[in-house]
């Protein structure tokens, strides 16, 4: 069965001869020996899709009795040893442990939270919301209430449910109709009425709102972008406008907050890498392929650049290459 978690546009693909026993063996040896065996964990690691990464995680757990997490926890430090933790990790666990460590501790990291509650598919969030509480035995949408206010946790809790359309079908016929609600909930009166806003943005399919943005720049003269930005504020705003830039360009909204991981003092390696991994296997050549288009150099050298060590090493090989 085709997973929900690949794409046709990742770096990272099933490794062809593949013996999960094989690999457990090699990594147990590389952890055990004297020193680490870095270069060994890498390679192995990064060139097997995550579905193999498990069948390896059940065949270690199985032979040697540890949890295979628990042995690179224990081997490894820093950002390396998070990155190597992500990589064998189910990715519906990963998102869930992304959005409890967004919620965790003083402030809430909503960045964080609107990346990933944006970018994922309806059927994504609804394992994920399983993964949550299985790991944590609280419902996500308990935490995001605790965590957030207002019109923003209305549309968090909105968007981890689940519930917007994946049909590729559009309905002209609505997309006119919404546009209209758009435009009289926003442009076109005193005050906004913000839950037309999260309602429409919140659940209807990608394409159908691509069809209604055309037809508000129609009815109002305007782009959805000009007037979310002058009716709306804080991290409401902050949400829909991701939601606008996911619907018109994924990949292009991913290469923009790889960008800002990576530029400037100091690397947001929370955010690098929860990109790097989660998309490995889903559009990560489409997000090279906008970040060299909108910054003028490529993803590789700005990774190149910014980091160091086998942190950089595992980092470029999921990469898979420059531009």
């Amino acid at each position: 069965m085709a997973s929900i978690w690949v794409g046709h546009r990742g770096t990272v693909r099933d490794y062809p001869d593949f013996s999960p026993s094989v690999d457990a063996e090699a990594i147990q040896k590389a952890i055990r020996g004297i020193g680490t065996d870095e270069k060994m964990l890498i390679s192995i690691l990064t060139e097997r899709s995550n579905a193999q990464r498990q069948l390896i995680v059940k065949e270690y757990q199985a032979a040697y009795g540890k949890e295979l997490k628990d042995d690179l926890k224990g081997d490894l430090s820093g950002h390396f040893e998070h990155l190597m933790v992500a990589l064998v990790t189910p990715p519906a666990v990963f998102d869930a442990k992304q959005l409890k460590k967004s919620m965790k501790g003083a402030g809430t990291n909503e960045d964080a939270l609107i990346e990933i509650l944006t970018t994922r598919t309806s059927r994504q969030m609804k394992e994920i919301s399983q993964a949550y509480y299985t790991v944590y035995k609280k419902s996500l949408g308990d935490d995001i209430s605790s965590e957030t206010s207002g019109d923003f946790r209305k549309a968090l809790l909105t968007l981890a449910d689940g519930r917007r359309d994946e049909s590729l079908k559009v309905d002209e016929h609505l997309a006119k109709k919404d546009a209209q609600i758009l435009y009289k909930a926003g442009e076109n009166r005193w005050g906004t009425d913000e839950d037309k806003f999260t309602e429409i943005l919140c659940l209807r399919s990608f394409p159908q709102l691509k069809l209604t943005f055309d037809e508000y720049r129609n009815i109002s003269q305007k782009d959805i972008v000009d007037s979310i930005k002058g009716e709306l504020s804080g991290h409401f705003e902050d949400l829909l406008l991701a939601i606008v830039n996911c619907v018109r360009n994924t990949p292009a909204f991913l290469a923009e907050r790889l960008h800002r991981a990576l530029k400037g003092i100091g690397t947001d390696e929370f955010t690098l890498n929860r990109i790097m991994v989660s998309r490995s296997e889903i559009d990560l050549l489409d997000i090279r392929t906008e970040f060299k288009k909108h910054y003028g150099y490529s993803l590789y050298s700005a990774i190149k650049s910014d980091t160091s060590g086998d942190y950089e090493i595992t980092l470029l090989k999921i990469c898979g290459g420059d531009d």
